[in-house]
This record gives structure tokens, C-alpha cells and sequence, in this order.
């Protein structure tokens, strides 16, 4: 996730970390080049189809609120991913509450946050596939860990061992049943999670959309200069440029903010979260508490 003030008029047409313009420059460039070509052809070597900029403009405006809407849905993929760490984040530090509420302080207690804590990093890397291992080991020890990540579905393995342990402290008389419901009921809302970014993860906007946005910036981009050649001059390549970077730059922002978990520059920051969840736990168990995670060139990781 990038994380800046906002940048000076200058700075505007200077940043590229974060930008898209890096993954569309060879289209940005191949449309300013294709609208040369045909400029040039049709000054000094024959005339070539002119296009009405009334028809083109209705095409480009079609296209503009297209990639809108589907802007917007990938949008709320990404701010739904956001929300259900958010709340992630705040069942780690109710749980913490509740255990030293209803458990007291002790060996359960640093037994079921240390394993909530490996819950996360393990679902962090369900998502996104980070090595996990050496994070994983310094919270739950060696054996724990490996039993883990050698289950099919290692976060929820984590979360059985919680189970079991609630059940132990239950039947040994350290919560009483209040105690134990509450605990059940606040230990239920991670696997919901868990649930909802594997359907985020799972589940992309359908390939439909993402052909028919591609195709048709791609048309109109190949199209534009015709309807350029009577009225942008020697401007065209520029004009064509910047139509490429507004409609590719708009379909390229749609296909990252449609997957909130990939390792990149405007991902939600997993690590960050995980790393948030660590210091709550310290503190509730008091640990040192690990500094947070800063932006490395604006980017949170």
C-alpha cells in the first residue's frame, strides 16, 4: 500500500513508484507511435480514412463509464479486504481482553494468543504465499509449527489447537461456562474471515469484464487517431499518448485493485497487520514490543 503526502505539482509527473505508468508505458508508446504513423501517411503519402471525433467521442465515453464501473467494483474488493483485517485486528485485541478477563493471566492465555498470532502469519501466507516458517516457529516452537503447515489447511489447524486447548481449560475448571462461551463465540469470528478473503482470493470479477475492457481500450486506442487526423494536427501522437494512459492506466489500476493480496505496490499491507496484531499481544502479555512496520519508498508492505 502506498503511503505519502500528497505530492507537489511538480512531483506529480515525476513519480513512477506506485504509478502504473511502468506497466503501460509500451502501450502509452506503441499508441503515440501508431498516431505518427498514420499522421505521417496520410501528410506525404496517401489519405487515409478520416473518422468523425463525434463517433469516436461516443465510443470513448461508452468505454469511460465501463471502466468506471467496474473501477468501482474492484474497488470495494480491495476496501472489503481492508475491512475484514481491520476486524481481524480488532478480535486479536478483544481476545487478549476476554482471556485475561475470564482465564487470568498465565500459560493459557500466552498459549492461545501465541497461536492466534500464527493463525494470521499462516493465513497471510495462504493468501499470498510469503515463507512464513522462521515467524511462524518463533511464536509456537518448533513442533507446533510444523504440525501446522503440514495440514492441509494450516491457519485452521491453528485455530483446532485453540479449540482444544478452550475445551481443556473448560473441563479443567479454569473458565467457567460464561467464560468459555465468550471465548468460543470471539474465536468463531477467525475462521469467518479466514472464509471471507478465501472467497476474495478465490473469486475474481469475472473474465468477461477484464475481455471486454482490454478489447475495447485496445479498439479505441487503435481507432482515436483516425479521428484525430482532421483536427489535433501534429499534436496527434500527444493526444493519442494521453487518451492511452487515461483508459489503459484506468483498466490497469481496475486489474490490482481486483486482487488486494498480490505482492504489490497497492496490496493491503498484510505484514503491516500481522505486525500490528504482534504488538497488541506483547502488551497484553508483556513482551517487548516489536516496532511497527515503516513505508521502504512509500510503500507498506
Amino acid at each position: 500500500m502506498i503511503v505519502r503526502e500528497t505530492p507537489s505539482r511538480w512531483e506529480l509527473f515525476l513519480i513512477l513508484n506506485g504509478s502504473v505508468v511502468p506497466r503501460i508505458l509500451p502501450n502509452i508508446i506503441g499508441t503515440a507511435l501508431w498516431a505518427l504513423l498514420l499522421l505521417l501517411l496520410d501528410r506525404y503519402v496517401f489519405a487515409m480514412p478520416h473518422m468523425s471525433i463525434g463517433a469516436i467521442g461516443v465510443f470513448g465515453l461508452s468505454l469511460s463509464l465501463f471502466l468506471s464501473f467496474r473501477n468501482n467494483a474492484a474497488y470495494e474488493r480491495w476496501w472489503e479486504a481492508r475491512k475484514i483485517w481491520g476486524r481481524m485486528v480488532s478480535d486479536v485485541r478483544s481476545l487478549a481482553q476476554e482471556l485475561r478477563i475470564f482465564a487470568g493471566q498465565g500459560p493459557d492465555e500466552e498459549y492461545i494468543l501465541r497461536r492466534i498470532l500464527a493463525f494470521h502469519h499462516l493465513h497471510r501466507a495462504q493468501l499470498r504465499g510469503d515463507d512464513v516458517a522462521d515467524v511462524v516457529r518463533h511464536w509456537v516452537g518448533e513442533d507446533a509449527a510444523e504440525d501446522f503447515q503440514t495440514n492441509a489447511n494450516a491457519p485452521n489447524a491453528a485455530l483446532r489447537d485453540i479449540a482444544t486447548r478452550l475445551r481443556e481449560m473448560a473441563e479443567a475448571g479454569r473458565i467457567d461456562g460464561f467464560g468459555q462461551r465468550a471465548l468460543t463465540e470471539r474465536l468463531a469470528a477467525f475462521p469467518a474471515a479466514q472464509a471471507g478473503n478465501e472467497r476474495l482470493l478465490t473469486t475474481p470479477l469475472p473474465f468477461v469484464y477484464s475481455l471486454l475492457v482490454w478489447r475495447t481500450t485496445y479498439l479505441y486506442c487503435l481507432l482515436l487517431p483516425f479521428a484525430l487526423l482532421d483536427t489535433a494536427g501534429w499534436f496527434e501522437p500527444l493526444v493519442a499518448a494521453v487518451a492511452a494512459y487515461v483508459f489503459f492506466g484506468l483498466a490497469q489500476v481496475t486489474h490490482e485493485l481486483e486482487h488486494p493480496f498480490r505482492k504489490q505496490a497497492n496490496s493491503v499491507p498484510l505484514s503491516a497487520l500481522c505486525r500490528v496484531m504482534e504488538i497488541s499481544v506483547c502488551n497484553a502479555l508483556g513482551r517487548d514490543v516489536p516496532p511497527r512496520l515503516e513505508p521502504v519508498n512509500y510503500v507498506l508492505d
